[in-house]
């Protein structure tokens, strides 16, 4: 794969290691096939350099860049979910956060088909009956989301 090519699927899949200048291993330095950008690669590196070479942690972490936390972290993912684990998480909530499904029924049985949506009310009514603050922008996407037919 291209630098270019590689370095922007890199970026766009959250896989970029933000410090690949800290990377000292040499076979990072020497070759084609590590690259220190790919954070993926070097975290599974410095987890085999433990586990196969015997290297101590405290330095296999050193020549990549990472802390000890980091090393435990991606250790006990790796052991969890495999190589998978390694992939760094989306971050941020995933979906809607603050409306459970009890308050997006009551949301959508408030508001008739054909009808406005009065956030602002609805936004009253939902801090009386369920003590939830909600911004009238936040009903409006959960309504909208909710009278979309499911696929």
């Amino acid at each position: 794969m291209p630098t270019q090519q590689k370095l922007h699927t890199l970026r766009n899949e959250g896989t970029l290691n933000p410090r690949a200048d800290r990377v000292r291993d040499p076979k990072f330095r020497e070759g084609d096939f590590f690259d220190p950008r790919d954070l993926v690669q070097v975290k599974y590196e410095m987890l085999r350099r433990v586990r196969t070479d015997a290297v101590s942690i405290t330095q296999a972490v050193a020549e990549v860049g990472f802390s000890r936390p980091t090393f435990y972290e991606a250790n006990a993912h790796f052991a969890q979910a495999g190589l998978s684990g390694l992939v760094p998480k989306k971050r941020g909530p995933r979906g809607p956060h603050k409306l459970r499904q009890e308050v997006t029924d009551f949301l959508l049985a408030g508001v008739g088909p054909g009808q406005p949506v009065h956030a602002a009310a609805l936004a009253h009514t939902v801090r009386q009956r369920f003590g939830l603050d909600v911004h009238p922008r936040t009903i409006e996407r959960a309504v909208r989301r909710g009278k979309k037919t499911p696929r």
